[in-house]
């Protein structure tokens, strides 16, 4: 691999995979190595993680996975405040995305009686996904991409995962509900309301952790 791009992508989906936890060191040495890059070609990689808000470079000890304090999770759901809920309330019932809300959901409550917490919560950020594609904006999709890498971060940080994900495939389905039978605006105070609830729990959950 000699790509700088792929090789920052690849990064960026190990961490967001959780391979490399929150706060954990990067060796130059050992994934320069591993992907049989130059340190030069791994440093630009570490750059463009660091713009996206997931790697942080600490003077004299090297490059780690950034670990998301609560002002960073009072910022990220600001930022999603403005883009999806903006998406939502301007979107078209009949839009394509709507059915990758509807499939997003059905995969999140399908493996709900199996407790798979990865899968829903993937399915669940897949439907927020579906969410910002209704503004058909390849911009705004950019965007939220960088937030959405980092809210995985967040959720990486919390070791209660029905707590994270179970409420809100309930709240997923008012959402879209909402969308169907009420129209954009309606959908859209329903999920202020669903972002008010989920911003409250991770708060919480980082203030019984004693995170900063």
């Amino acid at each position: 691999m000699n790509q700088q791009g792929p090789l920052a992508d690849v990064l960026r989906q190990r961490i967001i995979d959780g391979d490399f936890a929150p706060g954990s060191r990067l060796s130059e040495s050992a994934l320069a190595e591993q992907f049989d890059v130059s340190r030069n070609t791994l440093r630009e990689a570490f750059r463009v993680l660091a713009e996206q808000g997931l790697v942080e470079h600490i003077p004299h000890r090297g490059v780690s996975v950034a670990s998301p304090t609560i002002a960073d999770v009072i910022d990220i759901y600001r930022a999603r405040r403005v883009i999806e809920c903006t998406a939502l309330r301007q979107s078209e019932p009949e839009h394509p995305a709507v059915q990758l809300m509807h499939d997003a959901l059905a995969e999140a409550e399908e493996q709900l009686p199996h407790e798979d917490w990865r899968r829903i919560g993937s399915a669940n950020m897949a439907f927020h996904d579906a969410i910002v594609a209704l503004a058909d904006s390849a911009r705004l999709a950019r965007t939220y991409r960088d937030v959405a890498a980092e809210l995985r971060l967040v959720f990486l940080e919390i070791d209660e995962p029905r707590s994270l994900h179970e409420p809100f495939v309930r709240r997923n389905r008012a959402v879209l509900t909402a969308l169907l039978e009420r129209g954009p605006e309606a959908a859209a105070e329903e999920l202020e309301r669903y972002l008010t609830a989920s911003e409250r729990s991770v708060l919480g959950a980082f203030a019984r952790m004693g995170h900063p």
